[in-house]
């Protein structure tokens, strides 16, 4: 089913590449990896969309509340790199970090010499800094680049980029709701906290990329990872077979984000329409930046 969502340009910092949609398919078969393009059918029911366990209220994630879903498709794998590129090398699209000629970047991701050319940042959260040509295939400006992390999730995504992507990867391609989101990243299981269970790390394993140590200021990667990853380095995260969906890299929905003062199931319970503006958007999973002090969006 195609959405109907805005072309906004709302610019996120590090904004996950979770494009995988609805009946979305594309994408890079690599030699020793799996296919990055296998999709998953999740089935239609009624489940508890939310949590009434909340550490963050401005995340406006309760209370939960019953909700009904029709089945649909989606991605197994956030969008790696591989994937996004080939979409940029068969259309010639620009996305709009490119555009705008720079994007944000976590400050310990960057070199001294980087660092002595930026004279902003953002006051309350002085770790992110504006650096020039930040885009997907630079992830740390001009004198980065993306080879090597061909795996890893495509970064410095608008919501209008995928949509972009998922209007070319397949008809009727479209970012999930968050409904949908939701509903496959539970994998058919309620109440839990995480993707996996109640645990952190059952049976001391890791299983997703987040921060460890003290937020901001030193990640001890002891899951393995300081950044990103590649979007299946650990496995799948619930009894469905999705990957990434806790950790790792933020990832875009088609819902409109609302204030936490108005009632969640009110603000959020449609699609925006197409012509909704530049609305904030609803974004899911959190990210290899997440520490529960700061930011719990992986549970």
């Amino acid at each position: 089913t195609p959405s109907r969502t805005s072309d906004g340009r709302s610019m996120k910092a590090h904004s996950a590449a979770w494009l995988a949609a609805v009946a979305l398919a594309a994408g890079v078969a690599r030699a020793n990896r799996p296919d990055f393009r296998e999709q998953i059918v999740v089935p239609g029911g009624r489940f508890g969309l939310g949590t009434d366990h909340i550490e963050f209220p401005l995340d406006a994630e309760g209370p939960a509340r019953p909700v009904t879903v029709k089945p649909f498709v989606l991605d197994k794998y956030e969008v790696s790199i591989d994937r996004f590129a080939e979409f940029v090398n068969a259309t010639g699209y620009i996305t709009e970090a490119e555009r705008f000629g720079w994007s944000f970047v976590h400050e310990k991701a960057l070199d001294e010499a980087v660092l002595q050319t930026i004279t902003q940042a953002v006051q309350s959260v002085p770790w992110w800094l504006p650096v020039d040509n930040a885009s997907w295939s630079h992830p740390e400006g001009a004198a980065s680049d993306a080879s090597g992390r061909g795996s890893h999730p495509a970064v410095h995504l608008s919501h209008a980029d995928a949509d972009a992507f998922c209007a070319w990867a397949m008809p009727g391609g479209r970012l999930p709701t968050e409904v949908e989101w939701e509903r496959a990243a539970r994998g058919g299981k309620e109440g839990r906290m995480y993707a996996w269970g109640n645990k952190l790390k059952p049976r001391n394993k890791h299983r997703a990329n987040i921060w460890q140590g003290q937020f901001p200021l030193k990640n001890t990667a002891r899951d393995g990872f300081k950044w990103a990853a590649p979007v299946d380095a650990f496995g799948p995260q619930n009894q469905w077979g999705f990957h990434g969906v806790a950790g790792n890299a933020w990832e875009w929905t088609a819902t409109e984000w609302c204030d936490p003062a108005r009632p969640a199931p009110d603000c959020r319970g449609k699609q925006a329409p197409a012509d909704a503006g530049d609305v904030e958007w609803v974004k899911k999973g959190g990210s290899f930046l997440c520490h529960k002090s700061y930011c719990f969006r992986y549970r």
